[in-house]
């Protein structure tokens, strides 16, 4: 992991399009403005990470399934 630091104003560049700018820091709270392509997704880690976790347990087992419907005939 690279870290950096960064004051109000500053900006970071990612490759040729993607730039991350500190917006403002207000005690432990920092606001970062993104610009980048439309086709890049920027998500919250909390919320991919819930995401992620609600599909696993919302799968269910093939055999499950199969199981269900043999008790529905």
């Amino acid at each position: 992991m690279l870290v950096l630091s960064r004051k109000k104003g500053e900006t970071i560049v990612i490759g040729d399009d993607i730039e991350l700018t500190v917006l403002s820091v207000e005690g432990d709270t920092v606001k970062l403005g993104i610009k980048a392509p439309k086709q890049v997704d920027i998500m919250r880690k909390e919320i991919l990470v819930s995401v992620q976790e609600n599909n696993q347990n919302a799968a269910v087992d093939p055999k499950q399934i199969l199981q269900l419907m043999k008790k529905n005939l």
